[in-house]
């Protein structure tokens, strides 16, 4: 199944506006004057900072205060969030803490606020009494903290090699190999197999050299059932579906298999399984199992099964 990985991307920005000519911001022909700074760009995107020296028209009781906004000029459907911290700077442009104030996250998006800031930044008085305003001029600096999701990745599919192989067992196309068990005959793939086991290598490419014959390779002791199954996890690392009845005397099967051709995995799971299916009638069979086949948690399972009160 497809899937895809949405990245949350953080940026920041840094941006200094300064108003040269404060006084006549104030005395501009309109009873609430508001200021907008040049367009600059951040995260791809283009802002401006709205300056209000009488505060915002929409809150009269701000008029003694100086606002600052900062203003999202792009139009965009997804969501935009960012936060800024308005600071005002001394006269070496460090932010004085006593006025720096940071918003809180905004969606910035079309159906938003597409202005965000702070009605009472300083006061009006507070500023002219102070050392930061000099020459009629004064400095604020805006730090933008801007969060957005990366560009949706290009959607890669679920690993397909197990159906590959699997088909390419099915369908027996460039088979050079072949196994009689029982009354069945398998075709497969001699560099499948000996990638897969050791022993299959040493068999089909080692002094053995049974891989070379024309002829079928007879496998003893050993069902077609459990040799089909054996094929179809060397070449797509799965067992096929089994019914629920039939799963542990095919896991002892398979688990038989697995140690004879060092298929260690398979060895394993088949183990696992096999722990699920311990029982006071199971424990003698699985415990000799175990021994043989070296399976300690296995033989770890039946020893406290055989101290176990099993109630059913």
């Amino acid at each position: 199944m497809a899937s895809t990985t949405t990245t949350i991307v953080s940026v920041r920005f840094y941006h200094v506006l300064k108003i040269d000519g404060y006084t006549r911001t104030l005395n501009a022909n309109t009873d609430r004057p508001s200021f907008d700074s040049r367009p600059f760009a951040a995260g791809g995107r283009t802002w401006h900072i709205s300056y209000r020296p009488m505060g915002s028209p929409h809150h009269p009781e701000n008029t003694d205060f100086i606002s600052f906004y900062l203003v999202l000029d792009d139009m965009v459907d997804e969501a935009v969030n960012a936060q800024a911290t308005f600071s005002l700077l001394d006269q070496e442009e460090k932010p004085v803490h006593r006025y720096s104030w940071t918003t809180r996250m905004n969606d910035f998006s079309a159906s938003r606020d597409r202005a965000f800031g702070y009605e009472r930044f300083i006061g009006r008085e507070a500023l002219e009494h102070s050392g930061y305003l000099k020459d009629d001029c004064f400095a604020v600096g805006v730090n933008i903290h801007l969060v957005k999701e990366a560009p949706s990745r290009v959607p890669v599919p679920d690993p397909d090699t197990h159906q590959n192989f699997g088909d390419l067992l099915s369908s027996g196309e460039g088979a050079d190999v072949e196994f009689r068990v029982g009354g069945e005959t398998f075709s497969a793939h001699r560099l499948v197999l000996a990638a897969r086991s050791p022993v299959f290598r040493a068999e089909l490419y080692g002094p053995m050299r049974e891989g070379t014959t024309r002829d079928a390779i007879r496998i003893e002791d050993m069902e077609e059932q459990v040799f089909g199954a054996l094929l179809i996890f060397i070449y797509t690392d799965r067992l096929p579906e089994m019914q629920q009845e039939d799963e542990s005397a095919m896991s002892q099967h398979l688990l038989v298999a697995a140690d004879r051709y060092d298929l260690q995995r398979l060895k394993l799971i088949c183990e696992d399984t096999l722990c699920n299916h311990v029982d006071p009638d199971s424990v003698p069979t699985l415990l000799a199992l175990a021994e043989k086949h070296h399976c300690p948690r296995l033989k770890e399972a039946c020893s406290s099964g055989e101290t176990q009160d099993f109630n059913f």
